[in-house]
């Protein structure tokens, strides 16, 4: 099974619901705030987080770095060939229009066991979009080329991909923004009461967000050596 496959473990699944929790704990919007502008008491008091329809970019615990092994079936450490890191990752975000454009680039560092002569070596990985933490709503799958010089034990290469969203998708709807920005005064009914209770309003804003990641892609055997070692 590939990593990030439409099909998820129980270990998989707790992994993502642990991070959709913490996306959903800061999703409250506000039009004309800052993040973590605190508001007067004229303006209602409060703080207010902005919430972008730019997906969140990231890299899957576990899927950071690859272990490559000479021969492949082996896990032993003196068998170790190649090893390679997702490092810098970046995003840059087009926001205008129909289309949501998230830009991602990231440098692949690697490390060969023995000099030796020239070589080259390529790694796969994937470039995903990640809908509500659960669901995978497209994934690319491409290579990382590195080149070792003569004698040279590190190569690095520069990788750049990017991904789509429909604005509307990642667009909450009127009321449901309309509940989230409500302001709140003490003393209220509901002033205590976290709107992201409403398994409504949780659902619909987990459908408007989405996630970029991007990370090596690996077999099973590749995953659960780097959850074990």
């Amino acid at each position: 099974m590939n990593a990030l496959a439409p099909s998820r473990t129980r270990k998989d699944m707790s992994l993502v619901k642990l991070r959709l929790a913490a996306l959903l704990s800061v999703t409250l919007l506000s039009a004309c705030s800052t993040t973590g502008e605190v508001v007067d008491e004229k303006s209602g008091g409060g703080v207010y987080a902005v919430r972008s329809s730019c997906p969140i970019i990231g890299v899957p615990a576990g899927t950071g770095d690859i272990t490559l092994f000479n021969p492949p079936a082996s896990t032993d450490s003196r068998a170790i060939d190649v090893t390679a890191t997702i490092t810098d990752v970046r995003a840059t975000c087009q926001d205008t229009g129909g289309e949501v454009i998230s830009t991602a680039t990231f440098t692949v560092t690697a490390l060969r066991s023995n000099g030796g002569p020239a070589r080259q070596v390529v790694v796969p990985y994937f470039s995903v979009v990640l809908r509500g933490g659960l669901t995978v709503a497209a994934k690319t799958i491409g290579q990382a080329v590195l080149n070792f010089g003569p004698g040279d034990a590190h190569a690095w290469t520069r990788i750049q991909t990017t991904v789509r969203v429909n604005r509307a998708a990642a667009t909450l709807p009127a009321n449901v923004r309309a509940i989230l920005t409500k302001v709140r005064k003490p003393g209220e009914s509901d002033a205590a009461t976290d709107p992201l209770a409403d398994p409504a309003v949780r659902s619909a804003v987990a459908n408007a967000t989405f996630e970029h990641l991007v990370g090596f892609q690996m077999n099973q055997d590749q995953l659960k050596y780097n959850a074990t070692r």
